[in-house]
């Protein structure tokens, strides 16, 4: 059986923990798209990990994890990723698709002087050179993985892909030619390094799901950041939504039953785009923020402020649409004890007319929250683990958030460790 956690919303919203903890279910799980842009964190009896390239899965030890075709590689990250992991006392079972494409040195390059070149204009990346990667992948002029292994293959390529490159770091950006055997040189030291995790997925995946294993598929931000569905062009590169997981891992789309969609109970995002229901009072943001997660709402990748809002029923709703969410995973309740009231975004208002559905990117710009506020629950309940023990305002705020949104939330974390949890 084959299970996909994914978001619903801007990303960010507590993956990490919820493929943590239902990894403690299955055999295997998969990296499907993305790369190390954004990062999941996980608390757990092996400490602290934020993790960006590495499946959640990497802190149990019978788990096989795979880093799957449709991933923007990063060597380096993933290298320094895995050592930090095994400082740990972890030695995770780890493999990387021979279909994965690399992150190059220029990708990150490119990303930095296009971001510097936009000025106020820029989309806020991360600068970790997932746009022009992937537009190479679709240009046919990017890497996979196992062209690493050959040198003289790889120098080949490397000239004739920097023709390109250098026409555009040299006219355009007006910074010096990269060289291309010092290039040759540093890429395949690091495919030599790489070189024993790389293998046939294909085939691993196959035969597990022939043996009736649990297979995990871990996707990347959220529905919002989908380049089709998502508040383009404010999205990521790659697709976020469940039904790539097929793509990106190798696996036929009818294995997928289960799609987990995760939320939180308030809304938060990084980098520039629509955000209907953000929270525009400094002050009252900032509170919010402080309270946020188990270390405040500041990028895993990035450690930039989130922007935070109220909870976004429309866009929530509409992310679960187009992930085909079976099942809710709720998380962050246990930020939101300090608050009187909680508002809750309910509509759109575009052009004077209140609408529930999510627009296409440009009414999406002229939105204004409709909001309904909900009484708080003016306490702490954090680690609790019975949803009939939870407040009585606390119980209705999940109620009418699940009522909204139209899929039945599951799962309820009341803080960031991997037993403070609620099964519905």
């Amino acid at each position: 059986m084959v299970k996909a956690i994914v978001g619903a919303n801007w990303g960010d919203e507590g993956k990490g923990k919820i493929t943590d903890l239902l990894a403690n279910e299955s055999d295997m799980v998969i990296r499907f798209q993305g790369g190390a842009n954004a990062g999941h964190t996980i608390i757990n009896e092996h400490g602290r990990f934020a993790l960006h390239l590495m499946p959640s899965g990497v802190c149990h030890e019978n788990i096989v994890n795979i880093i799957g075709n449709g991933v923007a590689f990063d060597i380096q990250k993933f290298i320094t990723e895995l050592n930090d992991i095994k400082e740990k006392g972890l030695n995770p079972q780890i493999l990387v698709s021979d279909r994965v494409q690399v992150i190059m040195p220029y990708h990150v390059l490119f990303d930095q002087l296009e971001e510097e070149r936009l000025g106020g204009k820029a989309f806020g990346s991360t600068k970790s050179g997932i746009a022009p990667f992937y537009s190479d992948k679709f240009a046919k002029i990017g890497l996979q993985i196992t062209e690493l292994f050959d040198k003289d293959h790889l120098r080949e390529k490397l000239a004739r892909v920097l023709e390109i490159k250098n026409a555009l770091i040299v006219n355009l950006y007006h910074k010096e030619a990269l060289d291309v055997d010092a290039l040759t040189e540093e890429v395949y030291a690091l495919g030599q390094q790489i070189k024993p995790y790389v293998t046939n997925t294909g085939v691993v995946i196959r035969d597990a799901l022939k043996a009736g294993k649990k297979i995990l598929l871990e996707g990347q931000l959220g529905s919002m950041k989908d380049p089709d569905h998502g508040i383009y062009p404010m999205v990521t590169s790659s697709s976020t939504l469940a039904g790539y997981g097929a793509i990106g891992a190798g696996i036929p789309p009818y294995e997928i039953k289960d799609i987990v969609t995760v939320t939180k109970a308030y809304s938060s995002a990084v980098g520039a785009g629509a955000f209907v229901s953000e929270i525009l009072d400094e002050a009252e943001a900032e509170e919010l923020r402080k309270r946020g997660g188990d270390k405040g709402e500041y990028g895993a990748t990035t450690g930039r402020p989130r922007r935070v809002g109220w909870f976004d029923a429309v866009a929530t709703r509409y992310g679960c649409l187009v992930q085909g969410s079976t099942e809710v995973a709720i998380t962050n309740i246990d930020c939101l004890g300090y608050l009187d009231e909680i508002p809750v975004c309910v509509g759109y208002e575009i052009d004077g007319e209140v609408t529930k559905d999510f627009p296409n990117p440009m009414d999406l710009e002229k939105a204004k929250p409709v909001f309904v506020k909900l009484p708080g629950w003016k306490c702490d309940v954090r680690g609790e683990t019975d949803f009939a023990k939870l407040p009585k305002e606390a119980q209705e705020y999940v109620e009418f958030i699940e009522k909204e949104i139209g899929v039945h939330i599951s799962i309820v974390s009341t803080g960031p460790k991997r037993e403070e949890i609620i099964y519905r």
